[in-house]
């Protein structure tokens, strides 16, 4: 109830606040038992009519994207448990993690096997223990349907479904081998998962009207290991059959650099990767149907999570999850699964390059760009910046909590402080970075293996971001490449400034290169309430020698510049 009067009062920015003195008259008393009564009943008729209008939601304007939650734009700054930490005997040390790295998002897993231990009959109670919980410590929740597939095999469905393999079999390898994979192609297992997802959409809908919950994973890393698809008599029936026409659109071919054919089998319109793609659009369509069905029952933005594979090399399919949302077959997810709102990717490769190179692959028009897994590693800290200036909807590391191992809570402090930093910085300007990313206001840059000082354009300004501590003059190089940087554009000539391990020095571009400038202003501070409050006025040693330094905790510049 306390966080449900929260988020009340800030629904209606702090219209209605007061404090009761110990001796207050009894006809004051009257008067404002009368005004929170008035006040009570306006909520719940606003509640009531804004129910539908107030719903977390994905927007898109120019090919960006913003959440809204509570009408607002939202930056998920999250933390995901591990795989069986969303049972209520593991929640106290996952609450804190949570609060240890500063989110005010949960990504949570919501496991079959427990919903529906006996066919046809659903177990909530974990959503119960979820929704109260969260709602106790003002964070919010992204569930993850651990269903039909779990990194690509079928370990969270319940046991009468995996004891009758006939029923709902896995997939059967080229020659004949058994898969630890789900078929796709089974009518009785999508008909199950479909009619548990819209179980549980239907519960959320009638037990979550505070919106605890702002978006939905459905599945998880889905796709097969041990063999590029199902080679069993029904899939291979449909494989020898003709591509659906959804596929064969000019535009679609093009983009899976397909020559444009008017039909055929599979093999014939792609070849060599008629195996993947075909297992693409199986996984695909499955997916797609269980996201359509709980979507009807309860509209929550939904997503895809992929197991990635190398971005730059355009590995063979028997290297890596195949029929998951690659990058390369994007385009297929899209047309097979129109109910999923985004492909998210799950940040575990190494070196920026690649990592660098998905961000880019998924930020894309018809996609908003989320990061619902990163490796729980200083270096992944960097990437946070790189998210949002892509504007980006939300980033978290996977893993936050003790797991069971027994660390003490001052261990797991340390274990996600390089998070937990960046998170502490952001969180009271989460709404104004949100704002800022939907606007295209925000750049960034990371620190490269090879420690390469990176630029940014900033129309009239250039600003070259060099890595290292201490001053201009002076910067000694970071042992790790963990620096990064992130400017938001204010105006022509006044920016935000915020990094770590780096320095920062400006240069006019166009027709003012080469002009004489200054810093009219530099100010250290923090957001409050959507102002800028300034702690100090940065100068001399501070900002000479080209500009200012930032060391291991982000900072807060506001920077003016002008031309003399």
């Amino acid at each position: 109830m306390c966080w449900l009067l929260s988020r009340t009062e800030r629904h209606f920015n702090g219209w209605f606040r007061y404090r009761v003195d110990a001796e207050i008259t009894m006809k004051t008393t009257k008067i404002i038992a009368f005004c929170f009564a008035l006040m009570v009943l306006t909520m719940g008729k606003t509640f009531g009519q804004t129910h539908i209008e107030m719903m977390p939601k994905l927007i898109e304007k120019d090919g960006r994207h913003a959440l809204l939650v509570d009408g607002k734009p939202f930056l998920i700054l999250g933390g995901q448990a591990h795989n069986s930490s969303a049972w209520p005997g593991m929640m106290p040390q996952l609450w804190q993690a949570v609060e240890a790295i500063h989110a005010n998002t949960l990504e949570v897993p919501l496991y079959w096997e427990q919903i529906e231990a006996q066919q046809g009959r659903f177990d909530f109670s974990l959503i119960d223990t979820l929704l109260n919980q969260s709602r106790k410590h003002q964070v919010h929740v992204v569930l993850l349907w651990f269903a039909t597939w779990k990194n690509g095999s079928n370990h969270y469905m319940p046991e009468w479904m995996k004891r009758d393999a006939a029923k709902y079999p896995n997939i059967t390898g080229r020659n004949g081998q058994p898969a630890d994979s789900p078929s796709p192609n089974v009518k009785a297992t999508l008909e199950a998962d479909i009619k548990a997802f819209k179980a549980v959409m239907d519960y959320l809908k009638k037990t979550d009207p505070q919106h605890t919950v702002i978006m939905v994973q459905v599945e998880n890393e889905a796709g097969s290991w041990g063999s590029v698809r199902d080679y069993a008599a029904p899939a291979q029936k449909l494989f020898e059959g003709p591509v659906p026409a959804d596929l064969l659109k000019a535009e679609v071919l093009k983009s899976l650099n397909v020559p444009v054919v008017t039909g055929g089998s599979w093999q014939k319109v792609f070849g060599e990767r008629a195996d993947e793609y075909f297992q693409a659009w199986s996984i695909a369509r499955f997916v797609g149907q269980v996201a359509a069905a709980g979507k009807a029952a309860y509209p929550l933005p939904l997503y895809v999570n992929v197991a990635l594979r190398d971005p730059l090399s355009n590995p063979s399919a028997t290297t890596y999850e195949s029929g998951g949302p690659t990058d390369n077959v994007i385009p297929i997810w899209k047309i097979a699964a129109p109910a999923i709102d985004l492909l998210a990717p799950d940040i575990y490769l190494s070196g920026s390059k690649k990592v660098l190179k998905v961000i880019d692959l998924y930020d894309r028009a018809d996609n908003p760009l989320f990061v619902p897994e990163a490796g729980l590693i200083p270096e992944n800290a960097k990437y946070l910046y790189k998210v949002i200036a892509h504007g980006g909807i939300g980033f978290s590391p996977f893993g936050i909590d003790d797991n069971g191992q027994g660390s003490t809570p001052a261990e797991v402090t340390k274990r996600l402080a390089p998070f937990a930093q960046e998170y502490a910085m952001a969180a009271p300007m989460m709404r104004e970075l949100a704002k800022w990313n939907f606007e295209g206001k925000i750049k960034a840059v990371v620190e490269p293996e090879d420690h390469a000082e990176q630029t940014i354009d900033l129309g009239a300004w250039k600003a070259t971001v060099s890595f290292g501590t201490g001053s201009g003059n002076d910067l000694k190089a970071n042992t790790q490449p963990i620096g990064k940087a992130m400017i938001i554009q204010l105006d022509e000539n006044k920016f935000i400034l915020i990094g770590t391990r780096c320095h920062i020095t400006f240069q006019p571009t166009g027709k003012y290169t080469g002009k004489a400038w200054q810093y009219l202003k530099v100010e250290e501070g923090h957001y409050e309430y959507g102002t800028f409050q300034s702690l100090r006025i940065l100068n001399g040693d501070e900002t000479d020698f080209g500009g200012p330094s930032f060391g291991d905790i982000p900072t807060v510049l506001q920077t003016t510049l002008i031309l003399r």
